[in-house]
């Protein structure tokens, strides 16, 4: 990545999607200048110069937080709405004794260099580049960091079933509510007294243990009413709790599947809890992208579902992934319910 057409080369697999009306910044860490995060803003449309401004502020406090000290900034789009921004973020680098490496701006397979004024290497009709056939770009797709069209395409891989499929998936649901109904028959029916949902919440704990089973296995659920009733249980905070409480970073790429396939089947009503779930597994293994349509999925069913709230906040500041810790162990989440229960 030491030139402008390999840095451009990599931003797609960074993001997981080709950028268009966008401004990326990355963040370069000393002292070999090795990206250690990147980020994505859509350009103002139209272009507004607080919008710009807003943009700046924000980009150059998630950089301090990092300790980053130098970046490299690249717009997509017409001039008319990359420069305010790049304008703007020049200027607060500036301020922030941020050095930029570079300040492109990208269009219809060409860039220009806010930079360079040399018409040798940066001539006024822009340089050619190719993003696909660039070494970089190949190496980075074996390595299995694919590169979405767009970010659209990258959101439809998490879109809901349509067709039979859906229908199929509803009529599960329709069962696991009619299973959730039987086991608090159940309870009524002992003499335990207590949580009605005890039986629920218990053979919740138990689905999700073995779906995390199978998944790190290399295998997946294919039953709707294996994938319908995890989707329900996920619905009390406990079993979700408990779910998020087992996702070891070890093993994120098989958790990544489990609430992937989970969030495609899962009917409106519960998919924030898996949904939020992936974007906590997204984020361990930096997939800012993918975390964000993932908590977008959450808070389109539910605008105020508290977890894929707080991810977004953490993921708007720009937290790392080592930042995405395990809140506790199982056991704990369980105790901690447990004196909640007894105090109420």
């Amino acid at each position: 990545m030491d030139t402008p057409a390999g840095v451009l080369a990599v931003i797609p697999h960074l993001l997981g999607f080709h950028p268009r009306e966008s401004m990326v910044v990355l963040g370069l860490a000393q002292p070999r200048a090795h990206v250690k995060l990147g980020f994505r803003y859509d350009l103002p449309d139209p272009p507004d110069a607080a919008a710009g401004e807003d943009i700046a502020g924000h980009a150059m406090a998630i950089l301090a937080r990092q300790r980053i000290t130098m970046a490299v900034v690249i717009g997509y789009g017409p001039g008319h709405r990359v420069t305010p921004v790049a304008d703007a973020l020049r200027a607060a680098a500036g301020r922030a004794r941020l050095t930029l490496r570079e300040v492109l701006r990208v269009q219809d397979g060409r860039y220009w260099s806010y930079l360079c004024r040399d018409p040798a290497c940066c001539p006024a009709e822009g340089v050619p580049y190719d993003p696909v056939a660039h070494p970089a770009a190949a190496a980075l797709t074996t390595a299995g960091l694919a590169a979405y069209p767009d970010r659209a395409t990258l959101a439809r891989t998490l879109a809901p079933l349509k067709g039979a499929a859906a229908e199929s998936m509803a009529a599960a649901t329709e069962r696991a509510l009619a299973r959730v109904a039987t086991l608090i028959a159940r309870h009524r029916r002992s003499v335990q007294g207590g949580d009605m949902l005890r039986l629920v919440v218990e053979d919740g704990r138990r689905a999700v243990g073995e779906a995390i089973t199978e998944y790190r296995a290399g295998r997946r659920l294919a039953d709707d009413d294996q994938i319908a009733w995890l989707s329900v249980v996920l619905a009390d905070l406990r079993v979700r709790d408990d779910a998020w409480a087992r996702m070891d970073p070890e093993y994120q790429e098989a958790h990544r599947r489990l609430w992937a396939d989970v969030v495609r089947a899962a009917r409106p009503a519960y998919v924030p809890a898996p949904a939020s779930l992936l974007a906590f597994t997204a984020w361990q293994a930096g997939d800012g992208s993918y975390a964000n349509i993932a908590i977008e999925r959450a808070l389109d069913a539910d605008p105020g579902y508290s977890m894929a709230l707080l991810l977004g906040d953490l993921l708007d500041a720009g937290a790392p992934p080592s930042a995405a810790r395990l809140p506790m162990t199982p056991e704990e989440v369980a105790e901690s319910y447990a004196r909640a229960e007894a105090g109420s």
